[in-house]
């Protein structure tokens, strides 16, 4: 729950604080979930471990993909985060 100053005293700004309060810990909760399926790509990759980064791949292109369809991410930034990703692991193909 977040913390607010004042409590609204309108009906409809009561509903808009708890609605607020309830996206933003859905928000956050899915932020971390694809900012953590994305580390653990870039990390096997720059491990090394090419078989686990491709395997690990498709979790978090889907994580990102949600993100982008509930509107906590821009379409292009989605773009980049997941061409950056697919690049890192193929110049751990290639170092490899």
């Amino acid at each position: 729950m977040l913390l607010f100053l004042a409590m609204p005293n309108i009906k409809s700004a009561k509903k808009r604080l708890l609605v607020r309060d309830r996206n933003h810990t859905r928000n956050t909760v899915m932020r971390s979930a694809m900012r953590t399926a994305i580390k653990v790509v870039r990390e096997a990759a720059l491990a090394g471990n090419v078989e686990e980064a491709i395997a690990k791949l498709p979790a978090a292109f889907s994580r990102i993909d949600k993100a982008i369809k509930r509107k906590i991410l821009h379409k292009n930034t989605g773009a980049r985060l997941k061409r950056r990703l697919t690049s890192k692991i193929k110049a751990a193909q290639a170092s490899a």
